[in-house]
């Protein structure tokens, strides 16, 4: 369990170092401050796993530095029950002059294991890592996606309450990311507690029970990982309009260029009810408010966990549009919708450029909603159909091809 009760850090910053020893001598602030964290309140129960979003210079990594006892919070207070252990910047606790081995020890006993538990553990840590005979190397020697496996495998051996996991992660391999996955898992079905910061919103989603965004040093949302997600992204879109209130609405943006009516009509069904495989045509109308020489249209289907399956925009489909103030027009687009049966979301964005951070005409979140039902052809596992060919051929007895085989295509 964590309490953390209105919680609040300033770092003072000088010109000069100089001006550091003038302000004690003469007692005249040479400082300006900066707030990294105001009053920041929230509770971790155990088995639950709290998500942090936020902007770069949030206060995010400040949060987790204190939670971590690497700072001290300048007032409030938070309470942890049990051990806490983390991975926050690569390389913290470790000497990049000592071996894999030798770290093992020194970061174990920094994260508050003793040396008999190191010695235990020890060869676990080292499979777990897969580091092989690189753990015997110095650690200045590392990829940096070496020393998050090394990191990565210490702590969920110290036995924590909580696991605190920031952006290092994302530094790793896709096998090794997928293992650290579902460690994870493993030690919440545990029991145990997790804060879980990251820019991946899937994972968020995925792992995340709730979620506060931070925005600088306050916390703009608290709440459930999707409706998180959404606030996150609206910061993204730098709308300027946020109050510190929890956001209910979905639609945002300069409201430059808007979408007036969309819907989503399958071509056979000819309602929002589809069946996988089945043609889904996608029409939208756009209305723009100003002379716009530059705007992006996007899509992202989303599923009813809220995981992102598959978004495009027409920046990347290389289809530009320009509109002039009062201009409408349509758009028309075919989507073949080889989807597993399920509820389904659709969220439309107009924007500048590539993406919506750069200037966001108007984001709409889950504007559409539609149903798979049923599959048309083979059945499938997973949450989407791709193109798959299967083709058999006989070897001969030395273990060569021979010429002739069935082909199937899926």
């Amino acid at each position: 369990m964590i309490q953390v009760d209105n919680i609040t850090k300033h770092f003072r910053f000088y010109a000069r170092p100089s001006d550091r020893l003038r302000e004690i001598i003469t007692r005249k602030p040479r400082h300006h401050s900066h707030i990294a964290l105001d009053g920041i309140s929230f509770n971790v129960a155990d088995g639950e796993t709290l998500g942090i979003l936020g902007r770069n210079g949030a206060g995010k990594s400040t949060l987790l530095k204190l939670l971590t006892g690497v700072l001290l919070p300048d007032s409030g207070d938070f309470k942890v029950e049990g051990r806490i252990t983390g991975l926050l910047e690569l390389g913290t606790g470790f000497d990049s002059n000592l071996t894999g081995a030798q770290n093992i020890l020194a970061n174990g006993l920094l994260l508050g294991m003793t040396v008999k538990e190191v010695e235990a553990r020890r060869q676990s840590i080292i499979d777990f890592s897969e580091l092989g005979s690189f753990i015997d190397e110095p650690l200045r020697t590392y990829s940096s996606g070496m020393v998050m496996r090394l990191a990565f495998a210490i702590g969920i051996h110290a036995d924590p309450s909580c696991f605190v996991i920031d952006e290092a992660l994302s530094v790793g391999d896709a096998h090794f990311q997928q293992k650290c996955m579902r460690r994870i898992r493993e030690f919440r079905a545990a029991g145990g507690s997790i804060i879980f910061v990251s820019h991946d919103l899937n994972a968020v989603k995925m792992l995340c029970d709730s979620v506060i965004v931070l925005e600088k040093g306050n916390v703009v949302f608290q709440g459930p990982a999707e409706a998180a997600v959404n606030t996150y992204n609206r910061l993204l879109a730098e709308d300027t309009d946020l109050d510190g209130q929890a956001i209910h609405t979905a639609h945002y943006g300069t409201e430059e260029a808007t979408i007036a009516h969309c819907e989503l009509i399958g071509a056979d069904s000819q309602s929002s009810a589809l069946t996988s495989g089945e043609q889904a045509e996608i029409l939208i109308d756009i209305h723009a408010h100003e002379d716009l020489p530059d705007i992006t249209l996007g899509l992202m289907v989303r599923d009813r966990f809220g995981q992102d399956i598959f978004g495009t925009n027409t920046w990347y489909m290389n289809q530009p549009l320009a509109m002039k103030a009062g201009e409408q027009k349509r758009c028309r687009m075919t989507l073949d919708m080889w989807l597993a049966p399920g509820k389904y979301t659709l969220t439309l964005a107009l924007h500048e450029s590539s993406d919506h951070t750069r200037r966001c005409y108007q984001w709409c979140d889950n504007i559409l909603r539609f149903d798979i039902a049923g599959i048309r052809g083979h059945s499938f596992g997973g949450i989407c159909r791709l193109p798959l060919t299967c083709r058999f051929e006989p070897l001969d007895p030395q273990g060569t091809h021979a010429q002739e085989g069935s082909h199937v295509t899926e």
